[in-house]
């Protein structure tokens, strides 16, 4: 006897609690970071960190919104790779203007490279997105 293919599970508040918490995070650190930017002139790097930050923190709070009404198995990868990639990032961009020295060797370009993964992820998601059951 064939059984019935068990149902998605439930959408869960999991990684909506965490995308916003993401988003929130991102930001807040986005708009200190251009703040200190504009104000103290230490280095344009700081610049392009809040950016990247500021241009992230909607991708996340649009994830935790896409796991809720969509079920889409890579988000939870998607949303790793990519709040690890904007730390490694914007953390090196920011430490290095701030202290004179990046978090470790190569930080920033792995940081960039998870960022890129984390794009094709979510676009390679889009293609196998199934709607939840209700």
């Amino acid at each position: 006897m064939i059984k019935p293919m068990a149902p998605p599970p439930e959408p869960t508040a999991g990684l909506l609690r965490f995308c916003l918490v993401l988003s929130g995070i991102a930001g807040a650190v986005g708009i200190v970071t251009l703040a200190l930017s504009a104000h103290s002139g230490i280095s344009a790097s700081l610049e392009t960190a809040a950016q990247m930050l500021l241009f992230h923190a909607p991708v996340f709070l649009g994830i935790g919104v896409l796991s809720q009404i969509r079920q889409v198995l890579i988000l939870p990868f998607t949303t790793l790779s990519m709040a690890t990639g904007l730390t490694l990032f914007c953390g090196d961009l920011i430490t290095n203007a701030l202290l004179g020295d990046g978090l470790f060797p190569m930080a920033a370009p792995i940081g960039g490279m998870l960022l890129i993964v984390s794009w094709i992820a979510l676009a390679l998601g889009a293609l196998r997105v199934v709607p939840r059951q209700s």
